[in-house]
Order: C-alpha cells, then sequence, then structure tokens
C-alpha cells in the first residue's frame, strides 16, 4: 500500500500547528522507499526534537509508515483482505460451473467408490458394507455420483468394488453437488431404483439446507468436496458432524497440509494452511481434534505425490462444538489455496 505523503502533510497542515512535525520526519522531496517516501537520514537529524513535539496520534501514523516502508505488513484499520478473498470465490464459481472443454486439468467430477477406497482411512469400505437397507449415506460433493452407483451396481457389474459393496442390503444414498452433473446413466439407476433409495441434490451448498431437510445420516462421505473447497472451514464441519447420527462417521481427506505424523516434505506447497493467534502452524487433525464430541483418527500419507492427510471423524455424543476458525487467503484451483487462523 503506498500512503499518500503530500496529502498527509496538507492535512496535517489544517490541523494544530504541532502535528507539522509529521511532514517533517517523513521528509517532503524525498525519493520513495517501499512504497512511501521518506528521509532516512533526515530523521536521524531531528529525531530528539521531533520526538518532542508529536502528539500521540501522529506518533501513531508515523509508526504505521516507517514499518510499512520497511515491509513489515503494518495496515490502515480499515484495510481487510475480503475484497480480494471475494475476488477469488468469484473465479473459483466459475470453475464449479465449467463445463466440457472449460473443466480446468485436475477438476475430477467422476470418482469411483474405488477411489474413495483410496482416499478415504482404511476402515471406510468395511463400514459401508456394514450398512444396512434402514441406514443412510450421504456424499458430500458428490460430482456425477459415480461412487454411489457403484454402490449400487450389479454384482456382475464389473465395476464393483467387493469390499465396499459386498452386503445385498444397500443403504439409502444421497449425492450432493453445487452444480448438476447428473448422467445417463444416473438417470436410468434412479429410475430402477427410486428416490426413496438413491437421490440426487444440487443447487445450493450444504450450509442452505436444513437437518429437517435432509435428516440424519450413519455415513457421511467427502473427496475433495466441502472440506477441501470451503471458505468457513469451522461451519462446514459444524454442519457436517450436525447431520451425523451418534455413532456416525464422517470420512473426508485434504492434500498438501501439515500432516499429523510430522514427515511431510520441506518443500511441499500448503494448499490448506491453518495458524494459531501467534501465527504458528496448527496441523488439521491437532485443529479437529479440539472439537467436542467427537474421536478423530488421521493416516498420513507423506510417501504422496502431495502429502496428504486422510481423516475419519467419529460423532461419540450430541453436544459438538468446532473451533471457529477466520479466513486469511483463499486463492482459487482445485483445491484453492486456503490460510485459517484459529480464533482465541
Amino acid at each position: 500500500m503506498e500512503v499518500n505523503r503530500n496529502r498527509l502533510c496538507r492535512m496535517e497542515r489544517n490541523k494544530k500547528q504541532e502535528s507539522l512535525p509529521l511532514c517533517a520526519a517523513l521528509g517532503e522531496g524525498a525519493r520513495a522507499l517501499g512504497g512511501v517516501r521518506l528521509d532516512p537520514a533526515g530523521i536521524g537529524r531531528q529525531l530528539p526534537q521531533l520526538l518532542k513535539r508529536i502528539t500521540v496520534p501522529v506518533m501513531a501514523v508515523l509508526i504505521f509508515v516507517v514499518l510499512q516502508a520497511f515491509g513489515l505488513g503494518v495496515g490502515w484499520p480499515q484495510e481487510s483482505a475480503r475484497p480480494r478473498i471475494d475476488e477469488e470465490i468469484v473465479k473459483q464459481e466459475k470453475i464449479y460451473r465449467s463445463r466440457g472443454a472449460e473443466v480446468p486439468s485436475g477438476y475430477v467430477t467422476g470418482r469411483a467408490l474405488s477411489d474413495y477406497a483410496q482416499l478415504l482411512t482404511s476402515d471406510f469400505c468395511d463400514a459401508l458394507s456394514r450398512l444396512g437397507s434402514s441406514d443412510r449415506w450421504l456424499d458430500i460433493g458428490a460430482g456425477e455420483g459415480q461412487a454411489i452407483l457403484d454402490y449400487y451396481a450389479f454384482e456382475d457389474d464389473a465395476a464393483l468394488p467387493s469390499k465396499c459393496a459386498r452386503s445385498w442390503s444397500k443403504a439409502r444414498a444421497v449425492a450432493m453437488s453445487i452444480e448438476d452433473r447428473r448422467t445417463d446413466r444416473w438417470r436410468q439407476q434412479a429410475a430402477i431404483f427410486g428416490p426413496d433409495r438413491i437421490r440426487y441434490l444440487t443447487g445450493k451448498r450444504l450450509r442452505y439446507y436444513s437437518r429437517e431437510e435432509l435428516g440424519t445420516f450413519q455415513i457421511i462421505t467427502d473427496v475433495y468436496g466441502g472440506f477441501s473447497y470451503a471458505e468457513d472451514l469451522s461451519e462446514f464441519l459444524g454442519n457436517v458432524l450436525s447431520l451425523l447420527e451418534t455413532g456416525g462417521v464422517f470420512y473426508t481427506m485434504v492434500q498438501s497440509v501439515h500432516l499429523e505424523n510430522g514427515r511431510d516434505k520441506p518443500t511441499t506447497w500448503y494448499l490448506t494452511e491453518l495458524v494459531d493467534a501467534a501465527g504458528r502452524d496448527v496441523k488439521v487433525c491437532s485443529w479437529l481434534k479440539q472439537t467436542a464430541c467427537v474421536k478423530v483418527a488421521c493416516e498420513s500419507k507423506s510417501d504422496w505425490d502431495e502429502p496428504t492427510e486422510l481423516i475419519s471423524i467419529r460423532k461419540v455424543c450430541s453436544d459438538v462444538s468446532v473451533p471457529r476458525m477466520k479466513l486469511l487467503k483463499y486463492e482459487a484451483g482445485n483445491p484453492p489455496g486456503r490460510r485459517f487462523q484459529l480464533e482465541p
């Protein structure tokens, strides 16, 4: 941010004469440094006299200008990163709405159930296969709903992952996607099984659905869905857990993060970062374990191309409370780059 020194000095001249040392300290006619005009030598020569005459408000402005000049990241109180974040969210919306050749590389909408078996914790398939006909499974960020189609595939279908879908008694499954990406195969299978068994929800984000509208679930999955893309991770997780039955499990994953086992490569370009109030790195799983009424298990994949955390969160009681975070940075992508700070 560039400070308009001359304008600032003119403003000060319209005030009391005692404020004029600010203009002297800024050094009229001095060259620019870091976007701010300063005369360091002049400041040094006049510093003892200036300090005696500068009032507290002017001192605060001077401190800001000096710190800004040396790149220490100080901003005016009214400054906010929100406009930049909003611009990136608009870009992200374009990715969500992309079709055909416009879909960016890496934005996958047709992951199979076999992909889920690899990208979720090792107990996922066993848990899914144990669901009965009265149980319910919600898949967030389902895209084409291919995982649910595989789950409901006939036994002679080559796409059927035997370990994940070996039970004849199938749970009722709900696919959720911001954009409608249903295929002809989905429509055919939906016509066979009916909306009571497989259902597709589209057009709005998870936070806009009520618990009464969706009901509750024994298993909720998210593979490169909201957990990897949401701009309010605390709110997203709270909404997910509100839809879980007690004893139910949320299975998800997130790539390019600080791993729980501490074995991520030092050259990693992190996409999702968490920091505490002092700016120190916080691991995603460490943050999750601060949530009340859940049991968290993490499987760190440090040998993958991108350090990835496979996560299962079991809801053990109803008084769930998710630690709040605020969004510091958001950069559109597949997945986006995000930086959050834990609130005290």
